[in-house]
């Protein structure tokens, strides 16, 4: 399925889209990192919780759950919040 990536998250994929997949999100995600090693641990914290910077959107629709169910022609979108002063 096509990810579309985050700004800050280039560094790891080298490209702003990039392909993967996965039944769950939390299965795409270590798919991910499987490719981009160490990507995951930015979206996700040590308790398997979602950074709470991070925000998932699948085909347009904000998700909370890494046990949310995808599908292969699904769109995911991952942004990520700034913050500062």
């Amino acid at each position: 399925m096509k990810i579309l990536i985050a700004s800050p998250l280039l560094s790891y994929t080298g490209a702003s889209e990039v392909e993967a997949l996965g039944a769950t999100l939390g299965e795409l995600l270590a798919a991910l990192d499987r490719c981009y090693p160490g990507i995951r641990f930015r979206m996700i914290d040590e308790q398997d919780n979602i950074r709470r910077h991070i925000r998932f959107f699948v085909n347009g629709a904000q998700i909370f759950d890494l046990k949310c169910g995808l599908n292969p022609s699904d769109e995911v979108c991952i942004v990520q919040a700034l913050s500062g002063g």
